[in-house]
């Protein structure tokens, strides 16, 4: 299942986000988005994971909360109505 991650803070790496997701199971990609231009971070990214079942106990514990600064939204990519 595919996860979009927003309002993330500018300085989360890639790392970061990764190891925060795999503490509900396996993250087959990361993404986050970086501005060509900057080069820093657009603060939002992607995160796939094989098993629904790990994304959505992602979701459910990591939407809305609070990391560095910025309170993060998690939710389904693609799912316009969340």
């Amino acid at each position: 299942m595919k996860l979009l991650v927003r309002n993330l803070d500018r300085l989360t790496t890639e790392e970061e986000l990764k190891n925060m997701f795999q503490e509900f199971g396996t993250v087959q990609s990361c993404n986050l988005v970086i501005d060509p231009e900057s080069g820093s971070s657009k603060g939002f990214g992607f995160i796939e994971m094989p098993k629904s079942g790990d994304a959505k106990a992602a979701i459910k514990k990591l939407n809305n909360k609070t990391i560095g600064n910025n309170k993060i939204r998690v939710k389904k990519a693609g799912d316009k109505n969340a």
